[in-house]
């Protein structure tokens, strides 16, 4: 991926978790998105859960640092337990959390921009298509 993305990406997550409230209005977000994502979420400790959120973004980013070999070596863990065999994280599901994710960075980000929107889906899509082609292995 290309450095000047990355970059985009970089500041503006650091700008985005500067935020106190970012991550609790995303989960908002994610939440009033679906019946179906609310149902996922029933009964999840959300402190523990946004610690988790705000590590994978710098998983995330060292995916997309290495397209080739980077989704195996930082996600593979984590596309194991999304998967078909462990939570059931389908598709749909990575849509909705996409554009609760892109809707949360740009109430929340100063500095947003069509570019920096592009930056989050690319470094996202990323882990998003590896996490998807893994769900059932």
């Amino acid at each position: 991926m290309d450095a000047g993305m990355l970059r985009k990406f970089e500041e503006s997550l650091g700008r985005c978790l500067a935020d106190p409230d970012f991550l609790d209005i995303f989960y908002g977000n994610f939440l009033g998105s679906s019946p179906k994502v609310r149902e996922k979420f029933a009964g999840t400790d959300f402190d523990r859960q946004k610690e988790m959120l705000r590590a994978s973004f710098d998983t995330m980013l060292k995916a997309a640092r290495d397209e080739d070999d980077g989704p195996e070596k930082w996600l593979g863990p984590l596309a194991e337990r999304h998967g078909a065999r462990q939570l059931r994280i389908g598709a749909e599901l990575y849509d909705l959390w996409l554009d609760s994710l892109l809707k949360t960075v740009k109430a929340c980000d100063a500095g947003w921009s069509e570019e920096v929107e592009q930056a989050w889906e690319a470094v996202m899509g990323v882990g998003i298509s590896y996490l998807c082609s893994r769900y059932n292995s």
